[in-house]
């Protein structure tokens, strides 16, 4: 289990360009210079249990917009938000109690944590808003462009962080489809999407920079639930007070569909499947698993299609194929 008493005293998780995951804004490598051969011969290759579980987190990762849009017309965005911040933060203080995990130990960690929690909330405020002006299927394309983002962010302010050739190609690729898919925007009655296609593109340079962040502070000494949890805990105090500064209603009727959507983005998303991510990655090579998160837009496009009906038109199937290839070839690693 993930910071369980079975993991080396030495290990940790440290972000990394190559290892861009979802809703945490970072995916994790084990890093410790003196038992770096040993951790690296206790990695597993991936199996068929491996396989199934990235399927289904890509899967959930994907269907969370549309879980938005179902519930939007029950509860306002920002709200919706807040309320995902607030059990996935109860849910992840009762785990890491019952397993014994200490997140409040005194580190060094606040003021960076306090900003990765401040730019996961901005992140979120904007993912959230701009699904009311765009469609699911887009905005999870866009929002998927931040691995490509963390890329260019860790090789411009994190020594060491350098890009390979095959991962300027992904880079190249990855913006090819960005423009395409806003191409596509431009074509649409009344360029009705463009507003959320590029509050799209902002929390994807958000959730990039909160990533470019831990890499680069005290963060990347503590365990990923600790790092977790000032991202959800920070985020679960600033939502509810920028829904309120907005004006929004709020909660205007919790239905059977609403209910279920803030349990399945909360309970579902924003706990079980980071868990079972980072689960992942105590046993498994972190740069094999981080290349299908190129899965998360593709089965996102496909959820947005099918449950509400988006239209999908040629060139942005296209942009959608270009950002998936572009964030596998960013993560590629050799082993």
């Amino acid at each position: 289990m993930v910071g369980g008493k079975d993991e080396p005293s030495a290990q940790r998780f440290v972000p990394c360009a190559a290892e861009s995951g979802p809703n945490l804004r970072a995916s994790w490598r084990w890093h410790t210079s003196k038992i770096a051969g040993a951790m690296t011969a206790s990695r597993l290759p991936l199996d068929a249990r491996a396989y199934a579980i990235l399927m289904l987190c890509t899967m959930l990762w994907g269907l969370q917009q549309v879980a938005i849009k179902w519930a939007l017309p029950a509860v306002a965005p920002l709200t919706q938000a807040g309320l995902r911040s607030i059990i996935a933060t109860l849910l992840l203080l009762g785990w890491a109690q019952w397993h014994g995990i200490r997140l409040f130990s005194r580190d060094g960690t606040l003021a960076a944590g306090t900003i990765a929690g401040v730019l996961f909330g901005a992140e979120f405020c904007f993912i959230y808003g701009g699904l009311a002006h765009t469609t699911a299927s887009r905005m999870i394309v866009f929002v998927y462009l931040a691995p490509v983002l963390t890329a260019l962010g860790l090789a411009l302010f994190v020594p060491g962080e350098r890009l390979a050739p095959l991962q300027w190609a992904g880079v190249l690729l990855a913006f090819a489809g960005l423009a395409t898919a806003f191409a596509d925007g431009f074509g649409a009655p009344g360029r009705s999407t463009l507003l959320g296609d590029s509050f799209g593109v902002i929390a994807a340079a958000l959730w990039a920079a909160t990533t470019v962040l831990i890499r680069g502070s005290s963060l990347a000494r503590v365990s990923a639930e600790k790092t977790l949890l000032y991202q959800l805990a920070v985020s679960a105090l600033l939502l509810p007070l920028a829904s309120r500064a907005i004006g929004e209603p709020g909660i205007v009727r919790l239905d059977a569909v609403a209910a279920a959507s803030l349990i399945f983005q909360g309970v579902a998303v924003a706990f079980a499947s980071y868990l079972a991510w980072f689960w992942l990655l105590t046993r498994y090579y972190a740069a094999r698993l981080a290349v299908f998160s190129f899965l998360a837009p593709l089965f996102g496009v496909a959820f947005g299609v099918a449950l509400l009906g988006e239209r999908l038109s040629v060139a942005f199937a296209i942009a959608a194929l270009m950002v998936g290839a572009g964030i596998g070839l960013v993560n590629f690693r050799r082993r």
